[in-house]
């Protein structure tokens, strides 16, 4: 496919820019604004250690319905009005939180909150696509650079915000964040309905000349026009028909699994192997976490520079590897580095990101493809955090919980296999569907 001819960023577009940056600066503000404030929210909603631990195995699950979800509501309602549908559910989610007087209450904030923020996920990368097809790289490495920031906010500001203005303020706050978002989407739907009612007068204006053509018996008529719709029938489930597609979506899984791993244990992992404080590990983890920033940056250019698109996953493999080995075997030894390259394995999630867009042909085969990949991606990435606790409880160890996840990160080469496959999602699922004919 060529590429389409780059167009200054800003010329046309500056609202979609806007707001795709917006709403990536709100898709993970529920997930660290809680555990900084316990204690203050304990002496009004008491919360247990299996309440927190409820809350915070939320995320991956809801992030993964929200990857069945958010495919059905874009092609019901629309890419634009789904994106406004999932931002309120980030504010009234975000309400519900700060103003909870019980556990119960609680969790339907966060629920709604998490599944505003997994719709966001599923549809920005086909957002995009819509609006930025000359700047795909650009954008995605973007964005993930803002999700990656907005992570790290947080937990910096709310511990002083509920010491100032109390841990309800400190919750609701993102509620004003999510309504920023939606203003520029709110002006992108309605420039979108009125493209379309004009693209559809159009098409009627032509219908009807033609009518008349045929009526006065100047030219037979053929009502050859093509449909207006937002979104071609929801192919999610044909995916399962394109290697790139699973190919993808298992290192989305991969990748998760290992992230949600090492994001709810490396603090212990440290403390038990290397003898680091509780504050030197939770430097540790901040190093981890950052590590995203240059992982995004450096996504498109890996996708650009390497020989094939399977060869950015072999990268991941590589600090994978090298990190957990390090870990492993001289925890105590140049530990920073063990962290920033275990941290620099998760690159697939950016490399995945920008792929969706590069892999399909259309933003209908980016949404379904965005679906699938982080429907499932995020549902098996949820197992990780259990997993590695389930095996430390039996053993008493961290070495075969390492074990397991440099295994797990393996199979990295084999979703770079797949997806080092030539072609679109879209190429591959009219291919097998061709093939009966064929025969």
């Amino acid at each position: 496919m060529s590429s389409p001819v780059s167009a200054p960023l800003w010329v046309g577009r500056s609202v979609a820019l806007v707001g795709i940056l917006s709403v990536a600066f709100s898709l993970r503000s529920a997930i660290a604004a809680i555990s900084p404030i316990v204690a203050q929210i304990s002496a009004d909603v008491p919360l247990s250690s299996v309440a927190l631990g409820v809350l915070g195995g939320m995320p991956a699950i809801f992030f993964a319905v929200s990857g069945l979800i958010a495919p059905r509501l874009a092609h019901k309602v629309g890419l634009e009005a789904g994106i406004i549908i999932a931002v309120v559910f980030m504010t009234i989610g975000h309400l519900t939180r700060a103003l909870s007087d019980s556990f119960v209450v609680m969790l339907i904030g966060t629920a709604l909150t998490l599944l505003g923020m997994g719709i966001g996920n599923v549809l920005l990368p086909p957002a995009v696509k819509r609006y930025f097809p000359d700047r795909i790289g650009l954008l995605t490495a973007m964005y993930s650079v803002v999700l990656s920031f907005s992570a790290s906010i947080p937990p910096l500001i709310a511990a002083p915000v509920a010491d100032t203005a109390g841990w309800r303020v400190s919750l609701g706050v993102w509620a004003a964040v999510a309504v920023v978002a939606v203003i520029p989407w709110v002006q992108l739907w309605a420039r979108r309905r009125a493209t379309l009612a004009a693209e559809a007068h159009e098409l009627a204006a032509a219908r009807a000349a033609r009518e008349h053509e045929a009526v006065r018996g100047d030219e037979p008529f053929h009502d050859d026009a093509p449909e207006i719709a937002e979104a071609r029938p929801n192919i999610v489930a044909a995916m399962w028909g394109s290697p790139v597609a699973i190919g993808m979506t298992l290192a989305f899984a991969v990748s998760s699994l290992n992230a949600y791993a090492m994001f709810a244990w490396l603090p212990s992992i440290l403390i038990d192997t290397t003898g680091a404080t509780p504050a030197e590990a939770g430097t540790l983890l901040s190093l981890y976490a950052v590590m995203g920033i240059p992982a995004a940056i450096a996504a498109p250019v890996l996708l650009r520079k390497l020989p094939s698109h399977g060869w950015s996953i072999f990268v991941g493999v590589a600090f994978f590897v090298v990190g957990y080995s390090g870990l492993l075997f001289a925890p105590s030894t140049l530990t920073w580095l063990w962290v920033i390259c275990a941290g620099l394995g998760p690159m697939w999630f950016p490399v995945c990101l920008v792929l969706i867009n590069m892999r399909s042909a259309s933003p209908d085969s980016a949404v379904a493809l965005s679906g699938f990949m982080q429907g499932i991606g995020y549902a098996i990435g949820s197992t990780g955090p259990f997993a590695i606790g389930i095996i430390h409880g039996a053993l008493q160890s961290w070495t075969v919980p390492l074990i397991v996840l440099g295994v797990t990160s393996l199979l990295g080469i084999v979703a770079g296999v797949l997806i080092a496959r030539p072609g679109t999602v879209d190429e591959h699922i009219r291919a097998r569907a061709e093939k009966p004919k064929r025969s």
